[in-house]
């Protein structure tokens, strides 16, 4: 069992409130992942759910058990963190089964969980290797594993990939979702890089300043975005944020076409994603601009158009371009697909 809920969480620096009352459940099994911008509070309440950090207001339960005043040991939590923090005169078998042996269990219990580990984490072949012999990835590795003999009630990730190189993050990724599905085992994750967070979570949380912005299903969240921040912080590139103004169905862009509106408030800012935006000549569309920067990425391209008045928007196109920077080009919105908040920011 791996439930966990937060009931009006709060923590204190003295005068300085940096989480700011957080509700939230998390069901067993379920890989739960915190994003947002440094400062967000993120690892700090990774941290209070592992104990680590004091919980100045409010509880903290797990499988239904109130461990607010309980110390990590008592908490049956795993932390893998940024650092490997292995122990390099020893072998990756006695790193994994440290914990383990300093808790008193018999060396055949220990030796089994140690090659039990080793086997769902491929390292079976380094077991007797130091980890100066190991890769970046395979240290990773060894600390997942060296929390995974612990039969933890839960694993906590405080951004385990940030030290390695782009293609080894990738691989590491796979491990880690493909490793929860073979443990089936509750895990939070924080992370400030969004593919992580994108393909990793069953659901993620995303913190501003201290409280929760969103909760939601990737597809959820990057679809329908609560407000303006989470509509512009999930996603790469972000959803482009338009001024508009709205009368009965319709809604108008300041100095160009608009369209067809369909919401239960008055709006005054309009959201398209840079895929949901089609290219055709100029007067077509809800708008016109000229082709500022083309970014060639091979299976897609993105163009930073500008459009004057509405400013620069960022429109995704499949593959290559013929289109370069300097030429004119009109702006077709996908009505299906178009978000809109409200004077606070609210998606209306």
């Amino acid at each position: 069992m791996g439930a966990i809920k937060l009931n009006a969480v709060e923590k204190w620096y003295g005068n300085v409130q940096v989480i700011k009352g957080v509700d939230l459940e998390i069901n067993d099994g379920e890989f739960i992942v915190f994003v947002g911008p440094s400062g967000c509070g993120k690892s700090t309440l990774l941290r209070m759910i592992g104990g680590l950090e004091d919980i100045s207001r409010g509880t903290l339960d797990i499988d239904g058990r109130d461990v607010t005043a309980e110390p990590p040991s008592k908490r049956g939590l795993a932390m893998v963190f940024q650092s490997y923090a292995l122990y390099p005169h020893m072998t990756v078998r006695d790193n994994m089964g440290f914990g383990l042996k300093t808790a008193g269990a018999p060396k055949a219990e220990i030796a089994e969980k140690v090659n039990a580990a080793a086997e769902v984490l491929k390292l079976d072949p380094y077991l007797d290797r130091r980890p100066k012999d190991l890769s970046g990835g395979q240290r990773q590795r060894v600390a997942i594993g060296r929390s995974i003999v612990r039969d933890p009630t839960a694993f906590l990730f405080d951004e385990p990939l940030s030290n390695l190189d782009a293609a080894l993050r990738v691989e590491m990724r796979y491990e880690i979702a493909k490793l929860h599905q073979r443990l089936d085992a509750t895990m939070i994750y924080v992370t400030h890089d969004q593919v992580e967070a994108m393909t990793l979570a069953d659901r993620i949380v995303v913190l501003e300043f201290g409280v929760i912005a969103q909760v939601g299903t990737p597809r959820e969240l990057y679809e329908r975005p609560a407000n303006l921040f989470v509509a512009q912080f999930i996603g790469s590139p972000k959803m482009n944020i338009l001024a508009c103004s709205t009368s009965g169905d319709s809604y108008q862009l300041p100095g160009a076409r608009g369209g067809a509106y369909a919401a239960a408030t008055p709006a005054e800012h309009l959201g398209i994603r840079p895929e949901h935006i089609t290219l055709g000549a100029p007067g077509s569309g809800q708008c016109d601009g000229e082709v500022d920067f083309v970014e060639y990425l091979g299976a897609d391209s993105f163009l930073v158009v500008d459009c004057g008045d509405l400013g620069k928007i960022t429109v995704r196109s499949i593959g290559d371009t013929p289109l370069t920077a300097g030429e004119k080009v009109g702006l077709t919105f996908d009505p299906e697909r178009l978000s809109f908040f409200d004077k606070d920011g609210l998606r209306t």
